[in-house]
């Protein structure tokens, strides 16, 4: 079958990418220029006509890529064309027309550069990861999970513990047989060396997945501190309503943002306060539960409204920063609970301070985001994996204590597993759907 979908972005645009692979693509091409097939990977200037009727749709740039030596491994083309509506749909329609051609799912074109090793399960989510990058911390980290280093480590590991089962199906085997000494403690240290590895790099304060999915910011405290007066003024719009009556805000509202290069997810939450109101209670129960999810908390508070006791007193940790608002009113009142928590002094409303508090967010975002030279977990189906991986390398090690190498060698396998389902070394085809269901259409 031979797929076909727009690879560039939709809308009108000065050049649209329309892209072709399969076995049918020399076919479309002979049969849309009525000319001989173009040089391979060479820009060539030909008309694309109606198939069948032969009228011209366009002129535009072909390029040819004879598979194997493309980005999916099969025939494929690229027909660079200008990017109006009607001359998109002509296209789709007239390679419609010929056999065993059809429009491709998300992400297909990298599916099978997948299914064709072109690339291992890393590169094609990392593919996906650069291609939604918003910030340059999101473009980085994908362009170095791109550049393979991941995979090698995690096939480095794999190939090892493949060698150490080996020699743990030897025994097996041939149980009358001894193995040497040397060979019996290399597969005790070798398992546990690759043990620890793993274990020092999931303690990596999940700092691949901070980057990939955004940074989160919780701003939590009372009603009318000026919660949402903050998130808009952050956002640069009005993201949420701003009221002087108490409790407007319900659910609890997020919004995008980049600061400095880092990608933040800030929410704006319910007042919190004592309340008999269902909804407002619910809508106070969502704001707890942000906060204690969110990688920062933001707690704001008013002079004259400071109050310590029941909720706010559970916000009081590592990962909070203590605002008061509306200082431009007086502070002579402030709590000496509230001044050893070393507050910054805002005023939303005269703008006073609010680059201290900006500067304050920035230090904690580059402190979160330390990035090392070691290789990255950028989504939990990595985490999951390793962690089964390390589990079953400590049941190997309990085992292999007692030299009960039958039931050792299964914790072996299954580790391996773990490691090769991360970069598509083993039938993956469950998780397949999953990942490539998140590319675009023409990827």
């Amino acid at each position: 079958m031979t797929i076909y979908a727009l690879s560039s972005g939709p809308g009108v645009s000065g050049i649209a990418v329309i892209r072709i692979s399969g076995p049918e693509t020399k076919i479309v091409i002979a049969k849309m220029t009525k000319e001989e097939i173009p040089l391979p990977r060479m820009a060539t200037l030909r008309k694309l006509n109606k198939i069948n009727t032969n009228e011209l749709i366009d002129e535009g740039i072909i390029i040819w890529f004879p598979g194997p030596e493309s980005y999916t491994g099969e025939d494929m083309a690229e027909f660079h064309v200008h990017g109006s509506r009607a001359v998109i749909e002509a296209i789709h329609n007239s390679i419609s027309k010929v056999e065993n051609c059809r429009i491709a799912e998300p992400g297909e074109f990298t599916k099978i550069a997948f299914q064709n090793g072109k690339i291992n399960l890393l590169k094609a989510e990392s593919i996906s990861d650069l291609i939604s990058s918003e910030t340059e911390i999101q473009r980085q980290q994908a362009i170095k999970i791109m550049s393979g280093k991941s995979s090698k480590k995690y096939n480095e590991w794999r190939k090892n513990l493949l060698k150490i089962l080996s020699n743990v199906e030897a025994k097996i085997d041939f149980p009358e047989e001894n193995l040497p000494d040397n060979i019996l403690r290399d597969i005790k240290s070798s398992s546990k060396k690759i043990k620890e590895e793993i274990q020092k790099l999931l303690k990596d304060q999940k700092v691949g997945e901070r980057i990939r999915e955004g940074f989160k910011i919780a701003i939590v405290g009372p009603t009318n501190a000026g919660k949402s007066s903050l998130l808009n003024y952050l956002s640069k719009r009005d993201v949420a309503i701003v009221s002087e009556i108490a409790g407007t805000t319900r659910d609890v509202i997020e919004t995008h943002l980049n600061i400095d290069g880092f990608p933040v997810i800030i929410s704006d939450t319910a007042g919190i306060r004592e309340s008999k109101d269902e909804i407002e209670k619910k809508g106070i129960k969502l704001a707890l539960k942000s906060a204690e999810k969110a990688d920062l908390n933001i707690v704001m508070i008013e002079p004259k409204s400071v109050d310590f006791t029941g909720f706010l007193n559970d916000l009081v940790n590592e990962k909070a920063i203590f605002v008061v608002n509306k200082s431009d009113l007086g502070i002579d009142n402030m709590s000496p609970t509230l001044k050893k928590l070393n507050p910054i002094l805002i005023s939303l409303k005269n703008e006073k301070n609010i680059d201290e508090l900006i500067a304050t967010i920035k230090v904690k975002l580059k402190n979160k985001f330390i990035i090392s030279d070691d290789i990255l977990i950028t989504r939990e189906r990595h985490r999951q994996h390793l962690e089964k991986c390390v589990q079953h390398l400590v049941n190997f090690e309990n085992k292999n204590n007692t030299e009960d190498f039958d039931k050792g060698a299964e914790d072996l396998r299954l580790a391996t597993r773990h490691l090769g389902i991360i970069v598509g070394k083993v039938d993956v085809e469950e998780i397949l759907g999953s990942i490539f269901n998140d590319f675009c259409i023409g990827k």
